[in-house]
């Protein structure tokens, strides 16, 4: 079995209304980083970015940010 890991800051960022720059100003994260982390091409994930961007899209529970999908083979 492998797993994958899915960030949902996409849909996440929908729900909110909010735009990658509008958050990139809350969360003082690069616009760029925040692109990165929607479009899969971070391949490290900064703990201290996860937790602003929860913070600033008020997420208590990490399973609303990211999910392990199983990968079959």
């Amino acid at each position: 079995m492998e797993l994958e890991l899915k960030i949902k800051l996409k849909d996440l960022l929908s729900e909110k209304k909010m735009t990658q720059k509008g958050l990139a100003e809350i969360t003082k994260i690069r616009e760029s980083t925040i692109s990165d982390i929607i479009r899969g091409n971070r391949t490290v994930l900064n703990f201290n970015h996860i937790s602003r961007i929860a913070s600033a899209l008020e997420i208590e529970d990490i399973r609303e940010l990211m999910e392990f999908i199983v990968i079959e083979k």
